[in-house]
């Protein structure tokens, strides 16, 4: 169950940044918010690292 719930969020994490990346270099999603593109971008990435970190320890 905990493996589901990080492969989940990282996936979730994943489209987040795929979306602002979109937004970046299209400005389709969010009319391209740059501070907003970065702050997700941010965010994905620290969640991403979570969720690798998570997974390496239950191994």
């Amino acid at each position: 169950m905990p493996k589901k719930l990080i492969f989940a969020s990282a996936g979730a994490a994943g489209i987040v940044a795929l979306l602002a990346v979109l937004d970046m270099v299209l400005k389709v999603p969010f009319r391209g918010a740059m501070v907003l593109d970065i702050m997700f971008l941010v965010a994905a990435g620290v969640i991403l690292y979570m969720s690798f970190d998570t997974f390496r320890e239950l191994n």
